[in-house]
């Protein structure tokens, strides 16, 4: 293993670029001649549009259009398409309206784009766009999911009587209620899981542009893939052949899923740049972010478990209500269904599961996928149900899991769930997790904790997620006649450090510096194909791809080394760049490779030309499954209600690991989104008015540096058999296992007020009506 090889903790080789200012992100970038795009937002969760007047924005200074919804009917614009046709209990597809670019005819939620407004500049887009007068009709409005299934609720969408876009059902119902009829205990959970914000430093942006010379659209948008945006938008918004529109993705500040998906904003500067022959440019700002943007969770839960006399674990069900919003997102069917239910046996040798999940629409933006996508839900509720049994029980939590875990020697073990684990030493995480977190001593910290007016809670969780097995991936290849290597490949960094990654796998494998490894992505008309990153795909599918390409170089660059030293490639040894005649001093490098491939005249036809390569990697049919455990503890003041995470450890199975340094910096992240989802962070619609109240950083809390503990973390990874590089996956653990293992904190420490749950966000207020509401039994007690 080299200085720079796989499981070294290589720094980042993309952070001088993007500390010193040099990144490029697509507000960065200036066309020649680019007007601009201000967009007109409902202010009203749910209304008719009965007219529009725009003359006076039209007549505005700088003001060269104003579109609606009956200007791109006109030219044949399609709605955006939910794209995950999920089957419901009765087999039918979910009912799926499609998502006008622009409202026709009516609203659904408090920021719904009305109209658009182009311009010179963006001050003068934003003015004009404040001219245009919209009649709205204000019709009852809806934004609670369990209110929207009342039979006096508004109708949001005819094709969806009832507000249920999907009810959806896994499971063996009989099963599962045989075995809550036979059980010694039963325990029962009503979980909110809160709707949050996804917050991606880089707000959305989009620039058109179209070549009517070449008859082909130009767009850049900061997305998590530009492959499947040019697919969706041509084939299924504007009916273009797919070679007609190059997308191209800059660097990108943040996605967490939320820029996955297809947004009106980007077909719209596509049709303005057509329409007006010029550049179009719309860089969103915050508060359009809160209102338009898709985001995450916003399910109530019902999480029931059966035991029985010995306390194993004999039957799991879930009931929950998932808001989707006011229209599906590309995959908001998806999220809280198949990709939620398949985790919905957790770690544990559970015989018997089975969930209903009803995806219903509400006047609220739009709910998708963000970090995890279904996976923190369900180890969110999993989790916290097993918490609840060992308290009803009088058991140590940690001995409910241990005696109910899936054991090593039992692998592969496929749940009810559908999910089939090949690897993993769960109690072996657990106990390493206790142990490093001083479990043993608990008590005696909670006793310190006491005298200094603190209430101490020890929280643990366990998480699995699924991933990785998201598509295939091509990846180009290059070795440069200067002795460095250019990369092509279709996935698309959003900050996880790919760059990295990518250059460290070649280093390894070539012997070159990472310094030497030239790294790009997200354009269409340079990567041919290409996955984008989600469902922690990228290393392993994009990885695998890099992997073959290297391998394909090194074989061809034997062959022309042969014939540059006159022997025989059989006879040539590979090794840190550079081939050598076996037993001999004789050698050559992998540059001198690469510059006699192009000058040389006498090799054969078939090792003329560029040393570039093209691998090719599906991802395997079976899901990689890391997981892990996470122990949080807290300390709250019995007098002000204040919480503080005094320390945190994680302990996670990754499969193998690539570069420490960078997984940890995902868990990082991971844990502090976990964090704020249970403690700061939630949307709010105001029921009277429909209203969202958290539309700024005033009312929305993000966590900060000094909510957040230093994050212990260790790895005790067992290599996945299901791809031959072990790898597991890591983006979305850590925002998994956090909520649980706060909440579950939180409770133990209020047990002495007979809490047995609270929701998240479990803020100071929370708190504090908790312990006054509780504050004479926990007196008399």
């Amino acid at each position: 293993m080299g200085q720079f090889g796989v499981g070294q903790a290589v720094r980042r080789v993309e952070d001088a670029r993007l500390l010193t200012g040099q990144g490029r992100y697509t507000d960065d970038i200036q066309l020649d001649g680019q007007l601009y795009m201000a967009l007109v937002r409902s202010p009203h969760a749910h209304a008719e549009i009965k007219a529009i007047d725009a003359e006076d924005a039209r007549q505005a200074p700088g003001v060269h259009a104003v579109y609606t919804i009956q200007d791109l009917d006109a030219t044949g614009i399609q709605d955006i398409p939910c794209m995950a046709p999920i089957p419901g209990v009765d087999g039918r597809p979910p009912r799926m309206p499609g998502h006008p670019v622009l409202a026709r005819g009516r609203v659904r939620h408090v920021g719904d784009p009305v109209a658009a407004v182009i311009a010179e500049t963006p001050q003068q887009a934003k003015d004009a766009s404040e001219l245009v007068e919209v009649d709205y009709a204000p019709r009852a409005h809806v934004v609670d999911a369990a209110d929207a299934l009342a039979p006096d609720a508004p109708t949001l969408h005819e094709i969806a009587p009832g507000n249920v876009a999907l009810d959806w059902g896994t499971g063996d119902d009989d099963a599962v209620e045989k075995a809550f009829r036979e059980a010694a205990h039963v325990t029962r959970v009503d979980m909110v899981n809160n709707r949050v914000v996804a917050n991606s430093m880089e707000p959305r942006g989009a620039i058109g542009n179209f070549d009517p010379q070449a008859d082909r659209f130009e767009l850049y948008t900061s997305s998590q893939g530009s492959h499947g945006l040019r697919k969706q938008i041509a084939e299924k918004v504007l009916n273009i052949d797919p070679e007609r529109l190059r997308v191209v993705t800059p660097d990108v500040g943040g996605g967490f899923g939320t820029k996955i998906f297809l947004y009106g904003e980007q077909v719209l500067v596509l049709h303005a740049a057509q329409a007006l022959g010029r550049p179009v440019k719309w860089i969103g700002e915050r508060r359009e972010s809160f209102q338009s943007d898709a985001q995450g969770r916003d399910h109530t839960a019902t999480m029931e478990l059966a035991l029985d006399a010995e306390h194993r674990m004999t039957a799991i069900r879930l009931t929950s209500l998932a808001n989707v919003g006011g229209y599906l997102s590309n995959a908001s069917t998806y999220v809280p269904t198949q990709s939620l239910g398949k985790m919905l046996c957790g770690l544990y040798r559970i015989p018997a599961m089975s969930a209903n999940v009803k995806c219903v629409f509400t006047n609220t933006v739009p709910v998708d996928a963000y970090r995890g996508a279904g996976r923190p839900e369900a180890a969110y509720f999993v989790e916290r149900t097993v918490d609840a049994a060992a308290r009803e029980l009088g058991l140590d939590p940690a001995e409910l899991r241990r005696k109910n875990f899936i054991q090593p020697d039992q692998m592969p073990w496929t749940t009810p769930a559908g999910a089939t684990y090949d690897s993993g030493e769960f109690a072996r995480l657990m106990d390493r997790a206790l142990e490093q977190a001083d479990y043993a001593h608990l008590g005696e910290r909670k006793q310190a904790a006491a005298r200094r007016g603190k209430l101490l809670g020890f929280g643990l969780a366990t998480y699995v997620e699924a991933c990785g097995s998201v598509g295939s991936e091509d990846a180009r290849l290059t070795i440069d006649p200067d002795g460095g290597a250019s990369l092509v490949v279709g996935t698309q960094t959003n900050g996880q450090g790919h760059h990295t990654a990518y250059a460290q796998l070649l280093a390894d494998k070539l012997g070159l510096d990472p310094e030497q490894i030239r790294f790009h992505q997200g354009d269409t008309d340079v990567a041919a194909t290409g996955g984008g990153t989600m469902g922690s795909r990228s290393l392993l599918v994009g990885g695998g791809a890099t992997d073959q390409a290297a391998d394909q170089v090194i074989e061809r660059a034997k062959k022309i080394a042969g014939h540059t030293l006159e022997v025989s490639p059989d006879d040539l040894e590979f090794g840190e760049g550079t081939f050598t005649i076996a037993g001999t001093d004789r050698r050559t490098t992998l540059a001198e490779v690469a510059r006699a491939a192009v000058e040389r005249d006498d090799l054969p036809a078939d090792l003329k030309g560029p040393l570039a390569e093209t691998g090719h990697y599906d991802s395997p049919d079976a899901e990689t499954f890391p997981n892990g455990v996470h122990v949080c503890e807290i300390e709250v003041d019995r007098d002000t209600a204040e919480l503080e995470i005094a320390r945190y450890v994680v302990v996670d199975d990754f499969g193998m690991v690539l570069n420490p340094m960078l997984v940890m910096g995902q868990i990082h992240g991971g844990v502090a989104q976990g964090i704020g989802q249970a403690l700061l962070e939630q949307t709010v619609y105001e029921a009277g008015s429909g209203q969202l109240v958290t539309a700024t950083y005033q009312d929305y809390t993000m966590p900060r540096a000094d909510d957040l503990p230093d994050i212990e973390i260790e790895f005790i990874n067992v290599p996945c058999k299901t791809n031959p590089f072990g790898i597991k996956g890591a983006g979305e653990a850590g925002a998994i296992g956090a909520p649980p293992a706060v909440i579950n904190a939180l409770v133990d420490a209020l047990e002495p007020y007979g809490v047995l749950h609270v929701d998240m966000p479990a803020t100071t207020e929370r708190i504090w009506q908790i312990l006054q509401a509780n504050a004479p039994k926990a007196a008399a007690e």
